[in-house]
């Protein structure tokens, strides 16, 4: 079971970040930035960064030499954090940004993909598979660093250059009272996050050895 849904896990990522690139790059530069600039805006998404993310995991548990060329991806650390940072782009997504587009042929099909499809799968897959109560109390801070870390990126990205990864961040439109407070309650969910997966992991080792 857990091997069937690294397998799907990893095509149904492989392919919404392949296709997405080549919708992306050719749209952004029809927009008006370069080859370079346009690669830089593709890889600036929270979306794109975790499932490439869940994807080395996938990768290094289902290679062979997995453990050799992705050791820091295989570990138990590694694999919470990847399946608490899919879980908030399945749920960011789902209540807040999909309100806000209607995409349509490739561009949904990349976005059905990389926001639904991936994430659930690598959920399930860590909950049937992936979690092994390895996980700490520890492990919550170092976990908090991905998402602070892409915030100051993202709000340094837009106040520098203009282009804002998602609407809830953009300043100049919001204000900055409303992207802190937007800002604050993504962080705060992703903490929540964070403690229901290191309760969800010590709960599943216990039921299986149990």
């Amino acid at each position: 079971m857990g091997r069937a849904l690294q397998i799907l896990g990893l095509i149904a990522g492989l392919t919404g970040l392949v296709l997405q690139f080549c919708i992306t790059i050719p749209a952004s530069m029809e927009a008006g930035r370069g080859l370079f600039g346009s690669v830089v805006f593709y890889f600036s998404f929270f979306t794109i960064l975790t499932n490439i993310g869940a994807v080395l995991v996938h990768l290094s548990l289902l290679s062979a030499t997995g453990y050799a060329w992705l050791p820091g991806f295989a570990g138990p650390r590694v694999r919470a954090g990847v399946a608490i940072s899919i879980t908030l782009v399945f749920l960011v997504y789902a209540t807040v940004l999909a309100q806000l587009w209607a995409p349509e042929g490739l561009f949904l099909l990349c976005d059905v993909l990389l926001h639904y499809i991936a994430p659930v799968i690598f959920v399930l897959w860590w909950l049937f598979a992936g979690a092994d109560g390895k996980t700490r109390w520890a492990d919550i801070p170092i976990w908090m660093l991905y998402p602070v870390a892409y915030l100051v990126y993202a709000l340094a990205r837009g106040h520098t250059t203009g282009e804002v990864t998602y609407p809830f961040l953009d300043v100049a439109a919001n204000g900055v009272t409303s992207v802190a407070a937007s800002a604050l309650a993504v962080t705060v969910l992703f903490l929540v996050l964070c403690i229901l997966a290191v309760l969800a992991d010590r709960g599943v080792s216990r039921f299986r050895t149990g």
